[in-house]
């Protein structure tokens, strides 16, 4: 019996999921200025001063609203059987912009990466019209 192939969602899918974890490592290696302090509890709510390290953070956080709702779609894509055409470049489009988000909140440049994240949106939004046809 031979494995069925993943779609291209599902593809897209694991990579997001090494995105995920990037992003948790290097958030987590850019607050180094706090030193032994990570090793406790954390009671005291320190900051890093790393302004990156912010940046990451913040990051991170904006990656978190929308991947439900790409977990999700992906998901349903596969389970319904909708999934290529637009759903698949909804989800390649997701993903890229996701990855170019990064570096551009890192470096501090503004509209452009909210360009960034309006793509990302719009290959949410091609996921779910895929989704409801």
């Amino acid at each position: 019996m031979e494995a069925a192939a993943a779609s291209t969602e599902i593809t897209v899918l694991g990579w997001s999921v090494v995105l995920l974890l990037a992003q948790i490592i290097l958030q987590a290696v850019s607050i180094y200025d706090l030193g032994p302090y990570l090793l406790g509890p954390r009671d005291d709510n320190r900051q890093s001063g790393n302004i990156v390290a912010g940046r990451l953070k913040r990051a991170l956080e904006n990656l978190l609203e929308t991947y439900p709702a790409f977990v999700a779609l992906a998901l349903a894509l596969a389970l319904t059987g909708k999934t290529g055409g637009m759903a698949a470049t909804g989800a390649w489009l997701w993903l890229a912009a996701r990855v170019v988000y990064v570096p551009l909140y890192a470096f501090g440049v503004p509209a452009v990466r909210t360009l960034a994240w309006v793509v990302s949106i719009v290959g949410i939004l091609m996921m779910l019209a895929r989704l409801m046809t």
